[in-house]
């Protein structure tokens, strides 16, 4: 793997995805299994941060916005070492996960 700007792009931002997805599955996790913590509140302020900036960008990651200046050929998941297929529908399948976490914890919070 080459040390490019483009590299280093795709690398914080796999990095960062990891992170929120982790964030995003524990949100799930904690709203099927009743397990609200701290931590769920802190984890879904940080989706809802990222979610701030993702309209503010326009729908793009700001990784993304950057790293157009550095690619030739910018394909769906030319900024990020994840599968085509995942970049292409990231959003969709995350959003629909915080969706139904959040969703479940508000309900085990305000109707349980």
């Amino acid at each position: 793997m080459k040390n490019t700007p483009l590299t280093r792009i795709k690398l914080i931002h796999t990095a960062i995805w990891l992170i929120f997805v982790a964030a995003i599955l524990y949100i799930f996790y904690a709203g099927i299994f009743d397990r609200i913590t701290p931590l769920v509140w802190l984890c879904i302020g940080l989706v809802c941060i990222e979610g701030i900036v993702l309209l503010l960008c326009k729908g793009k990651c700001p990784l993304t916005l950057l790293g157009y200046r550095y690619a030739d050929n910018p394909q769906v998941g030319f900024d990020i070492f994840l599968p085509a297929w995942l970049a292409r529908h990231n959003k969709l399948i995350f959003s629909t996960l915080f969706a139904i976490g959040f969703i479940l914890i508000l309900w085990r919070v305000f109707y349980m």
